[in-house]
């Protein structure tokens, strides 16, 4: 996608403004934006996915949810117990040293998850062909959750509606 300004070099930063409910979408190579002054919030230098990072990290101040962010020597002491890496210098290069990383450092990352994605498990789209009895499972787990509410709410019926329409799944499921 070329730049909306100079319509010569690509497009970089890509950002959406919504004023009085109005959204327009804004398409800029870098050196526009640094002409239009329409760089990200502290991002002197211009934009960088590090730079994006650090700030979803919040090394800067608040971490998740109004909760202060931890010290560095506390960041300091979370280190992999395989690969050796800090969670300080995770969040100088940005990347993790091998797959165990996410479990040394997951007391700092549920947050970050939770704040970025709205949870911490992975709710992604499940292949047409493959995925029918995933699906299932996550229709039944659902309906339980459902199942549950009517019953705190003594709406008894619809409970018993919703443990047939269960019973149904599972048994789906099991052959």
């Amino acid at each position: 996608m070329q730049c909306q300004e100079c319509g010569k070099r690509p497009a970089t930063l890509h950002y959406t403004k919504i004023i009085n409910g109005e959204k327009m979408e804004f398409h800029l190579c870098e050196v526009c934006a640094k002409e239009k002054g329409e760089q990200m919030a502290g991002m002197e230098a211009g934009f960088s996915i590090h730079n994006l990072l650090s700030g979803l990290l919040n090394l800067d101040g608040q971490f998740a949810e109004g909760q202060p962010a931890r010290s560095a020597s506390s960041s300091e002491g979370l280190r992999c117990k395989t690969c050796g890496l800090t969670y300080s210098q995770f969040s100088k290069i940005g990347r993790f040293g091998c797959s165990d990383c996410y479990k040394a450092f997951a007391e700092r990352l549920d947050p970050l998850f939770r704040r970025v994605h709205g949870h911490t498990t992975h709710r992604g789209k499940v292949p047409e062909r493959t995925g029918g009895k995933l699906r299932i499972r996550r229709e039944i787990e659902r309906l339980k959750q459902e199942l549950s509410a009517r019953i705190q709410k003594e709406e008894f019926e619809e409970a018993a509606r919703l443990r047939d329409r269960i019973r149904e799944l599972q048994a789906k499921l099991d052959s």
